[in-house]
Parts: structure tokens; sequence; C-alpha cells
């Protein structure tokens, strides 16, 4: 039966299929020339939006944060950062109690890997730790001679979100364990590129110098016209102490031999106000023992009247004459006064 359906249909001409109408030609119908005329029109005059911008590759986000204890300037200079960094985010407060270990976690509830924390130390050491959570390297700073923005008060201004240069000492290409750090401050001060938060403008300069074994963090404006700098903040000091292997511990790959912490310096200052002290003591003992001592009399020289002149006798004058009693001008004035009263009254 198959055989002879396909014999009979073979000799009959197959139909071809009608082609399917796809999804734009079951659309709307074509439009008129007139409307479409009025919808260039309507182009024409439209204001173009902004540029794509691009795909946002790097995703580095930054959590700042510190522990509790610290003080006004710190927290300025911490809101400071957040300010000029739009990658970064915020957490609350860590226990001075809990490990530094715990970081680690709170950078992955917070999708950050990397992280800036300061750490406060008797109301009046700041340390702070950069970290490239949560397999490191991290590094640990004192950080010394803080100005804030607010307190600065300085001319330069630059736009909120913009992306900064970052400037170099040349000093960071040749050491090592300077190279680390300029790797890790590049990787956490740099905006990413495309970034939703950041504006695509370069109107400021971070700069990180090496003087004094320390590294100086200034904040620049660039002027346009002459590329003038002008400083806007905030400024600090960084003292660098350990470079660790991993996130806020581990093996120490390097230790700052020049390093003196805050409790010997405090030592130190002390020390010296104490010595001086007893220089002082020392001294007020010794003039009390020749106070004590007996005077020694020495015997009459008699070559030390040589050269003395005697002085001149005045002769005796014996006055005869009773002298005359001083006049008294104010008695005399009132008597006056009073004279001039009586005739008055008569």
């Amino acid at each position: 039966m198959a055989a002879t359906k396909r014999k009979l249909r073979g000799g009959l001409a197959v139909q071809g299929k009608k082609p399917k109408r796809s999804r734009k030609d079951a659309g709307h119908p074509a439009k008129p020339a007139a409307e479409a005329e009025e919808v260039e029109e309507e182009e024409r005059n439209r204001i173009p939006g902004p540029v794509c911008k691009g795909k946002w590759k790097n995703k580095e986000r930054i959590l700042i944060f510190s522990s509790r204890g610290i003080n006004f300037r710190t927290r300025h200079l911490m809101q400071n950062l957040r300010t000029l960094m739009p990658h970064s985010k915020a957490d609350t407060k860590m226990d001075r109690k809990d490990k530094l270990f715990v970081i680690n976690e709170v950078c992955e509830m917070k999708n950050c890997n990397k992280c800036i924390y300061f750490e406060a130390k008797k109301k009046q050491d700041l340390y702070m730790w950069l970290s490239n959570s949560p397999h490191g390297p991290s590094v640990k700073f004192l950080v010394q001679n803080i100005h804030t923005l607010a307190e600065l008060k300085m001319t330069g201004n630059c736009l909120k979100g913009s992306r900064p240069l970052l400037s170099f000492d040349p000093v960071f290409d040749e050491l090592p364990h300077y190279a680390l750090l300029k790797e890790l401050l590049i990787q956490i001060f740099s905006t990413p590129r495309y970034h939703p938060k950041s504006q695509p403008f370069v109107d400021h300069v971070f700069t990180f110098t090496i003087l004094d074994n320390r590294i100086w963090f200034r904040n620049f404006q660039i002027i346009e016209e002459d590329a003038a700098l002008v400083e806007i903040g905030p400024r600090f000091v960084l003292n660098l102490i350990k470079i660790f292997q991993g996130s806020f511990g581990g093996p120490t790959l390097y230790e700052n031999p020049h390093y003196q912490s805050p409790n010997m310096h405090r030592r130190v200052i002390r020390s010296v106000m104490a010595a001086k002290y007893r220089e002082k003591q020392q001294v007020k003992d010794v003039q009390k023992l020749r106070k004590k001592e007996p005077k020694t009399i020495l015997p009459h020289d008699p070559t030390e009247d040589v050269f003395v002149i005697p002085a001149k006798e005045k002769p005796v004058e014996i006055q005869w004459v009773k002298p005359e009693p001083k006049v008294d001008l104010t008695a005399r004035k009132k008597r006056i006064y009073k004279r001039q009263r009586k005739c008055s009254r008569r």
C-alpha cells in the first residue's frame, strides 16, 4: 500500500509549502511616508545620550572601617578616604577583643577583596592595615601627622568620584619590599575604570613619596590652565612596621629595622626629661653643701691699701643763725580762701 501511494503521488505535481511569516512581518504594518518623516525629525532634534562607557571589568572593592576607641581625627580621615575612593565600602566598628582574622570573613560577606583597617591603641596610637583578602599579603603601618580635609582648608578642589593619577617616588622601584608596597597601593587607591560610581575625569593626583624611611601621602588638584598642582588634602605619614605573607597574619616577609614603637619613643622622651631633672637636683645639692662649709678667713694683705686714696676732710661749719621756716603753700592757699569766704558772707 505504501509503495502504490508513493507511485501515485510521484505522478502528481506536489504543491510547495507556504513560507512561514516571521515575527517581524507579523508585526505592525508598514508606516506611511508622513509618519516616517516625523520620526526622522524627532530623531534629529533629540539630544544624544551619553557615550557608552564600556564594560566594568576590574571588580576591586575596598572595605574601609576601624576598631573601637578611635578619636575624632581618625574618624574624619576615614570618611575622607571613603569620599575620595568611590569603589570603597563601609562597615561598623570592630570590637578590640576580636582577632584580626575575623576581618577576612567580614570582607567575604561584603564582597570585598581589599581592606583598609584602622586599629587604635591607648586612644593615642593609630595603626593602619592594608590587606589583600583573603590570601595576602598584608602590611602594617603606624600613622603619624594626620591632617584631614576640614582641618587643612586648602584652596584645591576636585570632582567627587573622579579617578586619580598615582605618582610614586623612584625609590619604590629600587628595593623589593617597596616594589611590593607599590603594587598593593596601586590596587587599593586606583579607582577601577568604568566603575558605576566613578566619574570619567582625571583632575587630581595621589603622591606617595619616601622620606626619612616613611611614606608621605598627599592629594593634589591638577589645574588645567598651566598643569600646576594645588593641595586638596588629606595628608598623613605611614611608618612601615612589617609585611606579612598572609592576610592579617602569617610569616613575616619584611620587618623595618628603623621602626621605633610609640611606647619606646615616649620612654626615651621621659628618660631625657628625667636626666635634666636629675642634673638640676645635683646642682642644688652641691650649692647647699657649699653653704654649709665653714668660711675660710684669709689673712690681711698689706698691699691692698697701696692704691687707696683717702677722702678729703670737709671743714665743719657751725650755723649760728636760725633757719627760716619753710612755707607751706597749700596751707597758705587755704587760709586765703577762708578769708575770702568770710568777706563774701559779710
